[in-house]
């Protein structure tokens, strides 16, 4: 896939703001002779070399180190520069201004990591590994995200993808020579290689699901009526008071969000307005901001009074929020207050008839254990699991695409003997899979996936 830049491309490595040191990176086919042009001096591979930086006038700009990697010994593949400066931002501009002068541009979102996937140093699943490490939010997160790095996730991926070609090999040979007499269709041979393949297939589906959660965690809305206690709820998770708590009804009047993780389970906690009607204006605005939250939430969490309302009910006692859902949403009721009453901490799990409850106080913290432990189990989350890597919901994507061609695939062979179908199936599997490492990847889908990156990366 090796993909050559005429272009030389540069820009600021390292974060905004002041720093002890700041980095401006080059990477393209002028970075040798930019190099020149910064130390008046010819740098050598992979060489740290102590230096003043000069720009296009030989005016000295800072003093500080150049590194130079040669093509293809370079994390882009091509030839790169590197200025390790003093991180003051008007110093870093000066550079990065020089850079241009002596025929660089400044790079896009991510284009160093793409160069890299493009000049084969690295495969569409470590090039996204590495915008998770940086943007990881745990421990945890950032350890699956260096497996992924590391590649753990794409040889995973091409174990399977080999064994899928074993499969296509057997019977598109068969397909293609049946003078030779050999029916595939007959063969159990084939058939445990599909359900093995099967099996494959789906654990590191399992796997990429957990990666998945560690990556981009889920959406939980806490909704319910003025007072319910929701912006208790939002403090006690998050552990900090970043919600004004009152006895005066409608006191958060926007929705607040705060991003916490429980055992290594990034979630989205977002405290919203209490929903009722209302004449005053700031407050309609509010409602209206949490009713667009609840539709696009992963879970809600509808959070009421039990001292007020002991046997509360959504269908019985407030089925007018349940009429305004868009979706069918994934819904657990939490009893607030039970400081206030003679419950007990407990979960109540969901029935035909009923949502999962869960009692707690916001106040006391008493239940909050369940709440947690609730919220892990509802999305699958095992944090004791070992070796995950991080994954996206293109992967997601993509892996069960595959299963579904690998089971459709098997079903022909099983009941309609469709040897041509199952081939067909099978390339259809390969494909999907592929375009997780980025063999079949189009390139709208790879503008999207590095535009997200940071610049300098």
């Amino acid at each position: 896939m090796s993909n050559y830049h005429a272009d030389t491309i540069a820009a600021i490595a390292t974060a905004t703001g002041r720093g002890g040191v700041g980095i401006v990176r080059i990477s393209g086919p002028k970075s040798k002779e930019i190099a020149e042009r910064f130390l008046h001096q010819k740098p050598k591979s992979r060489r740290a070399l102590y230096s003043t930086f000069f720009d296009k006038n030989n005016e000295p700009l800072d003093q500080g180190i150049g590194l130079f990697f040669e093509t293809p010994n370079s994390f882009t593949g091509e030839d790169v520069f590197e200025l390790q400066a003093h991180g003051g931002p008007v110093v870093l501009d000066m550079l990065l201004r020089a850079c241009v002068a002596f025929g660089a541009r400044l790079a896009d979102p991510g284009e160093f990591s793409q160069r890299a996937f493009l000049n084969d140093k690295i495969d569409l699943v470590q090039a996204e590994a590495i915008a998770d490490l940086i943007d990881s939010t745990s421990e945890k997160a950032a350890r699956g995200a260096l497996r992924s790095l590391h590649g753990d996730f794409s040889k995973r991926i091409q174990e399977i993808t080999n064994e899928l070609i074993q499969i296509r090999m057997f019977v598109e040979a068969a397909i293609d020579f049946p003078e030779e007499e050999i029916d595939f269709l007959a063969d159990s041979q084939v058939l445990q290689q599909l359900d093995g393949l099967l099996v494959n297939l789906d654990n590191v589906l399992h796997s990429a699901n957990q990666g998945a959660l560690l990556t981009e965690g889920i959406r939980v809305v806490i909704a319910g009526r003025p007072n319910a206690g929701k912006s208790s709820l939002l403090n006690a998770l998050s552990g900090s008071d970043s919600a004004i708590v009152t006895d005066i009804e409608g006191t958060t009047r926007d929705v607040l969000k705060e991003q916490i993780n429980i055992d290594g389970l990034p979630l989205h906690i977002i405290d919203t307005a209490g929903l009722r009607d209302s004449t005053d204006k700031v407050e309609k605005i509010g409602i209206q901001r949490a009713w667009d939250e609840i539709n696009q939430a992963d879970l809600i969490l509808l959070m009421y009074d039990g001292a007020r309302e002991p046997n509360f009910s959504p269908d019985q006692d407030w089925s007018e929020f349940l009429d305004k859902l868009e979706r069918s949403n994934h819904i657990v009721l939490v009893q607030n207050k039970i400081d206030q009453t003679t419950d007990l901490p407990s979960l109540e799990e969901s029935t035909e008839q009923e949502w999962p409850r869960i009692r707690i106080s916001a106040k006391t913290g008493d239940g909050m254990g369940l709440l947690k432990d609730y919220l892990k189990s509802f999305v699958g989350f095992n944090s004791a699991s070992e070796g995950t890597f991080t994954a996206r919901r293109r992967h997601l994507s993509a892996l069960g695409t595959a299963l579904e061609h690998v089971k459709l695939g098997r079903e022909q062979l099983v009941v309609a003997n469709a040897g041509e179908l199952l081939a067909e199936d099978l390339r259809l599997a390969q494909e999907a899979l592929s375009s997780i490492t980025g063999r079949f990847t189009p390139d709208d889908l790879l503008g999207e996936i590095f535009g997200s990156f940071c610049i300098g990366k």
